[in-house]
């Protein structure tokens, strides 16, 4: 996927803590066009790279907007989105991607935590937009630190519910699952404590097939992948038509990155989605948190950071 320079164009504080950038092409030109859920591949002027939920309309075609809370234990990207990206910035971003896609469904029951509110809002937006039923329980430390309240109260229909943990406490999760109708698609998106409690409440009532969750970081009950070990295999580049081989005791991204030290990545440990690669031939060995088992079993992208071969030869559209 190619990258595309955008300018800041406007910075907004929206909550305690919490900025959203509006991001234009440097021309006036077009964007590409997204759906609820996706997110962008943003690099930082720094070269970190981060991602960030797209959380603006996604029929505005001339313009994107992200949000970022600057996090306490920042490695850096929130503190500099905060500090150092102000209006007029030149930012390179990759994307859209969605691996939180709003599925069909007769009803929604959408849950937020902080500022996993950035990729429910275009979708109970666009739940209103068709008509469905939907709930959505959004919780916060207070309510000045909830971002985009004054949006989601304006959508017609629907039941809002807005729980701040300093006036109400948390929400009762095991109450607004049991309160679900049989055919209730769920979202989820916030702390990894929240998602924990969701997945855990899901299986209990056996829900699981309904649940959709959308993680910041990596899954803190999930041992980080081993992207070592193994075989050795071969390794065709096919738009560099270059070919390495990658030993038991090094990461395909390490190999890769020798030859092609552009290539894109961020969290190494299969997460994020940044280093998603089109796999053109062969049986990636897919170690990630982020595709579905769907595509897994499709076998046609992989996340090069932790995923190895299980054929001798892996072809890769890179």
């Amino acid at each position: 996927m190619d990258s595309l320079d955008v300018i800041v164009t406007q910075r907004t504080n929206e909550a305690d803590g919490v900025v959203s950038l509006t991001l234009e092409h440097p021309e006036g030109g077009v964007l590409p066009a997204w759906t609820p859920g996706a997110h962008l591949d943003v690099t930082l002027p720094s070269g970190l790279i981060r991602q960030y939920s797209l959380c603006g309309d996604p029929s505005t075609t001339s313009r994107y907007r992200i949000a970022v809370l600057r996090e306490p234990a920042s490695r850096g990207g929130s503190d500099e989105v905060h500090d150092a990206v102000p209006v007029g910035t030149t930012l390179s971003i990759r994307g859209p991607r969605n691996h939180f896609p709003l599925v069909d469904a007769t009803d929604y029951l959408l849950i937020a935590g902080g500022v996993g509110i950035t990729p429910i809002l275009p979708m109970v937006k666009e739940i209103a937009s068709r008509g469905n039923p939907w709930r959505l329980v959004y919780g916060g430390r207070r309510r000045a630190s909830m971002a985009f309240v004054d949006e989601l109260v304006a959508v017609p229909g629907g039941a809002l519910e807005i729980v701040p943990e300093d006036e109400a406490g948390r929400p009762d999760i095991s109450a607004m699952l049991g309160a679900r109708t049989p055919e209730t698609a769920v979202y989820c998106c916030g702390p990894e404590g929240l998602l924990r409690a969701v997945e855990e409440n899901c299986d209990r009532l056996g829900l699981s097939e309904w649940l959709h969750v959308e993680r910041f970081g990596a899954n803190s009950a999930v041992p980080t992948p081993d992207a070592t070990g193994g075989t050795s295999f071969e390794v065709h580049l096919a738009k560099s038509d270059l070919t390495v081989v990658v030993p038991p005791d090094r990461s395909l991204l390490s190999v890769v990155r020798d030859v092609l030290p552009t290539v894109a990545f961020s969290c190494e440990e299969g997460n994020c989605g940044t280093c998603e690669t089109q796999v053109l031939e062969g049986l990636p060995d897919h170690r990630d948190q982020v595709l579905t088992d769907e595509e897994r079993e499709a076998g046609d992208t992989m996340m090069i950071c932790v995923g190895r071969s299980l054929s001798p030869r892996l072809v890769l559209n890179l």
